[in-house]
């Protein structure tokens, strides 16, 4: 039996030793993918935080076999914030639709997407820029405020003396209006706090305490959103997805039935990484079909059931 939680938090009980975003992290080892139809979250040089040429991405997919791209550059609504105003829709579009043309007849489906900062605070901005403007596929994530507790010079005071509950609120209450809002195709990233967190507060602390997940999951079957399974995670010190294999299983347990996959790659070196790991988490938790749009109606895409053999296999590559 998994042990409770204390009620309060220190600044120094709940963790592992390792240190801030990259320290302590397992060595980046060979985690791409082969065969694969679909990476559905990746950013190039039109983020801020991005430095990735999107034929760099294209040609990596024609060389390993993933069939389709969702390029998800950032968008962000608060002034301040690292993509408000960054790059305008319209470079966005041209960019990405031109690439779509140079690479669909090699084989390489490129779709306009956009991954937009979520935050109840300006949802009616969120939803007049959808009114405005049309991408191919949409993710709705929550990523930090520009005065978030969780900046890396705050977390460690923000977490002492807070119950757990306590310490997710400002994020997981911003997840679940998200979920909620029906404004996106699928929700980034649902639990990607605990990066922030970490390593005051470990995945095993967040595994122990799934009561905190589930107002998230029903909202995003209620909604009929897709829950997104970030591999990102996977190459961060958390070392596992957005959100775990356990929370992808309570969805489908509560009924949901639309799921997507990313790398969220931002560096040309993470295309496509670990992404085999979400596709074996999706089979795991019953999932034979991911949920997508090309800019009309949702369409489904099989999960091939041979990712778990050939070139992804153990015996394949690095795993």
């Amino acid at each position: 039996m998994r042990r409770s939680p204390p009620s309060t938090v220190s600044a120094t009980s709940w963790g592992s030793s390792a240190g801030e975003d990259g320290a302590g992290a397992a060595p980046v080892i060979d985690r791409q993918p082969r065969d694969l139809p679909l990476d559905a979250h990746l950013h190039t040089d039109l983020s801020p935080d991005s430095d990735v040429a999107i034929d760099v991405y294209a040609a990596a997919a024609l060389e390993r076999g993933i069939a389709e791209l969702a390029i998800t550059d950032h968008v962000d609504f608060e002034p301040g914030a690292p993509a408000f105003g960054y790059a305008t829709f319209e470079d966005r579009e041209r960019v990405v639709r031109r690439a779509a043309e140079r690479w669909g007849p090699r084989g390489v489906a490129i779709r306009f997407g956009a991954e937009l900062t979520y935050d109840r605070s300006w949802e009616a901005d969120i939803r007049a820029h959808l009114a405005r403007h049309a991408y191919d596929f949409t993710i709705g994530s929550v990523h930090d405020r520009v005065s978030s507790p969780y900046h890396p010079g705050k977390v460690r005071g923000w977490v002492a003396g807070r119950s757990l509950r306590e310490i997710l609120a400002p994020a997981f209450d911003e997840v679940e209006a998200a979920a909620r809002s029906g404004l996106f195709d699928a929700l980034g990233h649902l639990d990607v706090v605990k990066r922030y967190v970490h390593p005051f507060v470990t995945k095993e602390v967040l595994a122990g305490a799934p009561e905190l997940y589930e107002p998230i999951l029903r909202a995003l079957v209620e909604s009929g959103t897709a829950l997104e399974i970030n591999t990102s995670g996977l190459r961060h010190p958390v070392s596992e997805t957005y959100p775990s294999a356990a929370t992808v299983a309570r969805f489908r347990e509560l009924g949901g039935r639309a799921i997507t996959i990313g790398s969220d790659a931002h560096r040309a070196g993470q295309f496509g990484w670990a992404l085999v790991d979400g596709y074996r988490t999706a089979i795991d938790s019953g999932f034979a079909e991911l949920a997508f749009r090309r800019g009309g109606a949702r369409v489904v895409i099989e999960v091939p059931t041979a990712v778990l053999a050939g070139p992804n296999g153990p015996g394949g590559h690095s795993l």
